[in-house]
This record gives C-alpha cells, sequence and structure tokens, in this order.
C-alpha cells in the first residue's frame, strides 16, 4: 500500500490518521463520560490530566491531519447520486469542526476553572481565559453537548459507511479499511 492515496483507494497515512483519530476520539469520549464518576481523589486527577493530554494529541493530529490532506491527492467520488456526495463532503467538515472544537472547548473549560493544562507532563500550554467559575459551567456544556453530537454524526457517517458497503457493493469503506483493497470489477455491482 502506498504512503499516498491514488485514485483507487487512499493512501497509508491519510488511513493511519482516520482510523488512529476515530479509535481516540471514541476512546477519550467513553473515558470522558467514565471519569466524571470517580470519586475525589489522586488517581481522578492523574484520569483528568490524562484525557486532557489525549484531547490535545487528538487536535494535534486534526491539524496534522489537515495539513496532510492538503498535499495529498484524494480519491474521486464513488458514483452515487449528486445529493449524496454533497451529503458526505458535509459531514466529513461537520467532523472535522466538531473533533477541533471538543479538545478547544475542553481547553477552554480547563482555562476558566483555573488548572495548569499540562501535555503528558511535559509542558505547560496557556490559557484560552481567565477564571471564571460561572462561564466554566457553560463550557463543561458545551464540551460534553459537542461529543454527544459528534456521536449523532458519526452515526451518519458509519452508516453511510456500511450503506455503500452492504447494499450499494461499492469501494466507498473498502478504499478506507486498513487493510482493504477496493474490488477491480470492471462492472458496478448490480449490472451485468
Amino acid at each position: 500500500m502506498s504512503l499516498r492515496s491514488n485514485d483507487r483507494q487512499w493512501g497509508a497515512v491519510a488511513r493511519f490518521f482516520h482510523w488512529t483519530m476515530a479509535l481516540g476520539i471514541l476512546g477519550n469520549g467513553v473515558w470522558g463520560l467514565l471519569m466524571t464518576e470517580m470519586k475525589p481523589s489522586m488517581s481522578k486527577i492523574s484520569v483528568y490530566a490524562l484525557h486532557k493530554s489525549i484531547g490535545l494529541t487528538l487536535l494535534a493530529l486534526l491539524l496534522l491531519r489537515l495539513l496532510w490532506r492538503s498535499v495529498d491527492r484524494r480519491p474521486p467520488d464513488e458514483p452515487a447520486p449528486r445529493w449524496q456526495q454533497r451529503a458526505a463532503h458535509l459531514v466529513h467538515g461537520v467532523l472535522y469542526v466538531l473533533i477541533a472544537a471538543i479538545p478547544l472547548s475542553g481547553w477552554w473549560y480547563n482555562s476558566l476553572r483555573g488548572f495548569a493544562l499540562q501535555w503528558f507532563k511535559l509542558f505547560n500550554l496557556p490559557a484560552l481565559a481567565g477564571r471564571n467559575i460561572d462561564a466554566a459551567q457553560f463550557a463543561h456544556a458545551v464540551h460534553e453537548y459537542l461529543f454527544w453530537l459528534l456521536l449523532l454524526v458519526l452515526v451518519a457517517h458509519v452508516g453511510a459507511a456500511l450503506k455503500h458497503h452492504v447494499f450499494d457493493r461499492d469501494n466507498v469503506l473498502r478504499r478506507m479499511l486498513p487493510f482493504g483493497r477496493p474490488r477491480h470489477d470492471s462492472n458496478p455491482p448490480g449490472e451485468s
């Protein structure tokens, strides 16, 4: 598999970003929901610190992914009705915005609480705002609701990929699977 994308499939770098971020986002989201149930302790502080570091890492990966996407070619859209192609592009755009907004809202919340923000205990990041406990409650709600919105958009994204794979039997999912290969049929599924 080539590092770069081509006319048939996404390259190894694009796939790496896609699947690493997908697992990181889902894992860190579940982690974030579970950690709020912990009793106050030093362990809880460590768990929160890890959640924040993973979120910052995902934000950095998003920036690298967008940089890579700006220099990597993109496989052409699979044949589909125009509205489906537009919907797919819209969903991808919304996903990128949410993937950026969630860690930024967490950083904003952390700043409003007056906590230092460290990346894996290696260095501190600057605060995005001054301490304000009232605004922090709003920022926390924004952070959490953005995650739930992301899950809804992901359901649409995954559902569409599965629809293409199972019903349309095209290469939409195959060309992004970590070890998938697009089918080489000369005729699209359903044609003879």
